[in-house]
């Protein structure tokens, strides 16, 4: 019988919660590849408003830094003002050889001293017969670089995603 599965992260950040919302979920199929090349080979949308409306599907192609080559996700719910989105996996990211179902919920939430801490769900539902290993522990590795990353940018870049 297949099992369903979740883990929780946390980022804390000194940028402002709108900003990396916008730079790190909204435009990221844009700026990875420029910031997280080592983690994102290219990013692109395929479907819908740029990438970032509710219904559109942007594809990655990871890097091995990933533990699956490519991912297609369509973009289920956002709330732009309150830093919050959630995305369904249709493609790639192990569906059909080890997970049947991936839904990814995010939502940036300021702190009192102005920056921000990223939280992601993950939720999934295994193949029958599949056992997670370090999947876990290298996507959520993968995953805090990427934040960092646009983290590094934006800092870097103080007027970006104002």
């Amino acid at each position: 019988m297949a099992s369903t599965n979740s883990w929780t992260l946390e980022i804390e950040s000194p940028v402002a919660a709108s900003r990396l919302f916008r730079a790190g979920v909204m435009d990221w199929h844009n700026l990875a590849p420029k910031v997280a090349p080592h983690i994102v080979a290219s990013a692109h949308p395929i479907e819908g408003a740029g990438g970032i409306g509710i219904g559109s599907v942007r594809k990655f192609n990871f890097t091995s830094a990933m533990p699956f080559g490519v991912m297609k996700e369509k973009l289920e719910f956002l709330d732009v003002e309150k830093c919050e989105c959630k995305s369904t996996l249709i493609e790639g990211g192990g569906i059909g050889t080890t997970i049947e179902t991936a839904t990814s919920h995010i939502k940036v939430e300021p702190t009192a001293n102005g920056g921000c801490v990223v939280k992601i769900e993950s939720t999934y539902k295994l193949l029958p017969g599949v056992e997670v290993k370090d999947e876990t522990t290298k996507a959520k590795d993968s995953i805090t670089n990427i934040f960092k990353g646009a983290e590094a940018y934006l800092i870097a870049n103080p007027d970006a995603y104002n």
